[in-house]
């Protein structure tokens, strides 16, 4: 796949339009590498000039500062920030809303100001521009919810984005019960993906997988890999593997495309 670094694009005396940020799960997890797939196909698809830091790129430091430990989150962020500004990038896009949020909020005060955005708004925006088109392809006609992710939704008000594009894949787009600004967080957020479970009747991902299976989807949407991992947890433990399935945005795009 073509996907060129930042080191290599300085070198050849070029400046990408967008830096893609990957983040951890994006890079490591071997589930969330396949939307980081999906998500490049896109850009190469729409023609965009982007670059990654590759082994440059650090954690954001989100997971540290959720957990209570600033001074980690701090030390991460400045190391970011230091590359950051070294290439003097302007533009960012990320799959991860937690980076996302944390690049946005929370590096300006530490002096890496940036045009920060999440995936899902990038497409809208390819697809406003004309760059990309969606069709329904394979998906057409199917039942899809989405999730919404916390750090997306309630912590930036972003909730049209992703549905723009899902209802561009001709399906029928239905909502779970507690959606947008009442939606329930899938359990991973503030660090919890990292830690064994606090005592309690049921598992917040349980909870948000039964709001998901009560509207009868065929396909579980999100926009974060954390969610993602939750949801497909949550279905394998309710045992609707073969009914349901969990896909970020990027890969219903890319997929229904075949890209």
């Amino acid at each position: 796949m073509k996907v060129p670094t930042m080191a290599e694009m300085t070198a050849e005396g070029k400046t990408p339009e967008v830096l893609f940020w990957v983040g951890c799960a994006g890079s490591f997890d071997d589930r969330a590498k396949k939307i980081t797939k999906a998500f490049v196909k896109i850009l190469n698809k729409a023609k965009v000039e982007f670059a990654v830091l590759g082994s440059e790129e650090s954690c954001t430091g989100d997971p540290a500062k959720r957990a209570g430990n600033e001074f980690l989150f701090q030390m991460q962020a400045m190391t970011n920030i230091e590359v950051l500004n070294a290439y003097d990038i302007k533009k960012i896009v990320t799959t991860c809303p937690h980076c996302f949020n944390t690049l946005k909020n929370e590096y300006p005060e530490l002096g890496g100001n940036y045009e920060v955005m999440h995936h899902t708004q990038f497409l809208k925006s390819l697809l406003d521009e004309g760059k990309i088109t969606i069709e329904g392809g394979k998906f057409s006609g199917q039942r899809i919810t989405f999730h919404d992710p916390c750090y997306l939704g309630r912590a930036n008000d972003i909730y049209e984005a992703p549905r723009d594009l899902i209802r561009k894949l001709d399906v029928e787009l239905v909502e779970m019960n507690r959606c947008k600004s009442n939606a329930l967080c899938c359990g991973a957020g503030g660090a919890q993906m990292f830690k064994e479970a606090e005592k309690g009747e049921k598992e917040i991902f349980e909870e948000r997988t039964d709001d998901a299976i009560e509207v009868k989807p065929n396909i579980i949407a999100t926009g974060c890999p954390f969610c993602n991992t939750m949801m497909t947890d949550g279905v394998k433990i309710k045992e609707k593997e073969s009914e349901i399935k969990v896909l970020d945005i990027a890969e219903l795009i890319a997929n229904a495309n075949d890209l």
